[in-house]
């Protein structure tokens, strides 16, 4: 980290900024002395006081003096003090990673996936466009491939199969993102997450959720009796592919290939390319925390897969994408933060 450097020039707005990625993707930018917007409505979907030690990290992390990192707690469906935002922050590039997350959540409230994921997002959309933002980068999803069996998962698949409202909606988001590029020139790219987990994850995630279990010596539900597995991604590898690609826009310069106009959108899968079983997952918690878990095997739950996988390649070629942080490596890494932090 070079904080020597000038602040450079161009002004980044993250959405989300207290939530996982959100305040991780901040500090990569922050290291490389960019000047940082970040926007969040800290709402209560999980716990707020998590969300607001990320911001204290962030604080933390910056150094004293520098001008480059400014937060503001709102809303993205607020169109009103969005557009305050843009018009007075003005913007280079936006990373839009607000939003309502869940597949679980989603099948007892798709209420509250409506504001933040269809309605605030078309608020990014027509903000980007009316200031003409350089690039904006925004979060889709691996659920957004459903129960498809075609493995591993890659960007040329049908999408249309959601087994969930929340991956519907970031189905949505990739079609109204398209729409945008494709009328008004926008240069946009949707990331796919895969499973994303490390230090500051989210408590409604596994990972999190078996920890805090473990630790408390209490069951812990194994879906699917253990037989699944998942694309497990380290934040470190999600941060630094999302990172090159939001300084990496499609070109917007009409270019019309075999008669068609080339349109400046890119849909990327950002993962690790490698399946997991859940039950190594747990057994390496337990290694790393010293402590063995209480198995309570149960039936898939509705809107769950048994699997995913990614297939990387498109990014990889694209800005150079190389995961680097083994599952191993990273439990023991997530472990290691989670003990600190609970104790």
């Amino acid at each position: 980290m070079n904080f020597s450097m000038a602040i450079k020039e161009k002004i980044i707005l993250i959405t989300g900024c207290a939530g996982f990625i959100g305040a991780a993707l901040t500090k990569r930018f922050l290291s490389e002395n960019y000047k940082v917007i970040g926007i969040d409505n800290l709402n209560d979907y999980y716990d707020q006081d998590l969300k607001r030690n990320r911001l204290r990290d962030i604080n933390n992390f910056t150094e004293s003096g520098k001008n480059n990192w400014e937060f503001q707690k709102l809303s993205i469906d607020n169109v009103n003090a969005l557009n305050k935002i843009f018009s007075e922050k003005k913007p280079n590039i936006v990373i839009n990673l607000a939003a309502q997350a869940g597949v679980r959540y989603s099948i007892k409230n798709p209420d509250s996936y409506l504001s933040s994921n269809l309605i605030g997002f078309f608020n990014i959309l027509e903000n980007c466009k009316k200031h003409q933002v350089e690039h904006l980068v925004y979060a889709s999803s691996s659920s957004v491939y459903g129960g498809s069996n075609d493995y591993p998962y890659n960007e040329n698949q049908k999408i249309n199969r959601p087994l969930s409202f929340y991956a519907s909606t970031k189905i949505s988001n990739e079609m109204m993102a398209y729409s945008y590029s494709n009328i008004y020139n926008m240069p946009i790219t949707g990331l796919r997450f895969f499973t994303v987990y490390g230090p500051w994850g989210r408590p409604d995630m596994a990972p999190m959720i078996f920890s805090k279990k473990i630790f408390l010596k209490e069951p812990i539900s194994v879906f699917n009796y253990g037989n699944m597995s998942r694309d497990f991604t380290f934040i470190e590898d999600i941060v630094e592919g999302t990172y090159l690609c939001a300084l990496k826009a499609p070109k917007n310069n009409n270019e019309i290939i075999n008669s068609k106009k080339k349109v400046p959108n890119k849909i990327f899968n950002i993962g690790f390319g490698k399946p997991v079983m859940l039950n190594y997952f747990i057994e390496l918690l337990e290694d790393n925390l010293s402590i063995k878990a209480i198995k309570k095997f149960e039936p898939i739950q509705p809107g769950e897969v048994e699997k995913t996988l990614s297939d990387t390649h498109l990014l990889e070629e694209w800005i150079g994408y190389k995961p680097k942080i083994s599952v191993e490596e990273g439990v023991r890494r997530f472990a290691s933060w989670f003990l600190e932090y609970y104790s």
